[in-house]
């Protein structure tokens, strides 16, 4: 994974084996007030916040968002997206299997409830707007009102909410599991849960 020079607290980056005109830019809001107006231009379908607009509190790790990025752009390439968008189907990848389009918005999107949020844009050539780093962060910065911090492991961990990450993945009632540590818990949950979304689509 290349990274690109970041634009305030968000991050730009290109992941591996994929084209480098592919871009994932990165951006963590906390405690965002107006998530009921974002919800609202979603249901909308406005073209202006085409983004991935994730519910940090189900998120685990970065790593589990951008294997979800990875996955959904490699769908976009090879003309295999099951939703209208590579943002969309970002979402939709973050619920394991099977696939349910409206649960996945529901559990793992932006709703008007919602308080802590990853956003993730995709920019790519055959994007009908060409947009760089500096437009998607000047969006994000004048529409979303939230405290925006950087993307790391230890700012997300510090919103996840454990008992619907469980629940979303199953990972209640695994005894093993529940006898474990709290670091190596966590360390294997997340592995848990990237192997729950890598069996999506096999």
């Amino acid at each position: 994974m290349k990274r690109k020079s970041p634009t305030s607290a968000m991050e730009t980056l290109t992941l591996e084996h994929l084209p480098v005109d592919y871009a994932v830019h990165l951006a963590l809001f906390k405690n965002v007030k107006n998530a009921a107006f974002l919800h609202a231009q979603l249901l909308a379908r406005n073209p202006e916040f085409e983004y991935a607009f994730i519910d940090a509190s189900i998120v685990v790790s970065r790593r589990q968002v951008l294997a979800v990025a990875h996955k959904s752009i490699n769908a976009l390439l090879n003309d295999s997206l099951r939703t209208p968008n590579v943002h969309s189907e970002i979402v939709v990848n973050l619920n394991p299997p099977p696939m349910q389009i409206t649960e996945s918005y529901r559990r793992f999107g932006l709703n008007p409830p919602t308080k802590d949020v990853l956003v993730l844009k995709v920019t790519h050539p055959k994007a009908p707007v060409q947009l760089s780093a500096s437009d998607v962060w000047e969006h994000l910065s004048t529409h979303v009102d939230g405290e925006s911090v950087p993307a790391t492991d230890e700012n997300i961990a510090s919103v996840t909410d454990w008992t619907k990450v469980r629940k979303y993945y199953k990972l209640n009632g695994i005894g093993w599991l529940d006898k474990m540590p709290e670091p190596e818990k966590k360390a294997e949950a997340e592995v848990l849960v990237l192997g729950s979304i890598a069996l999506r689509g096999v």
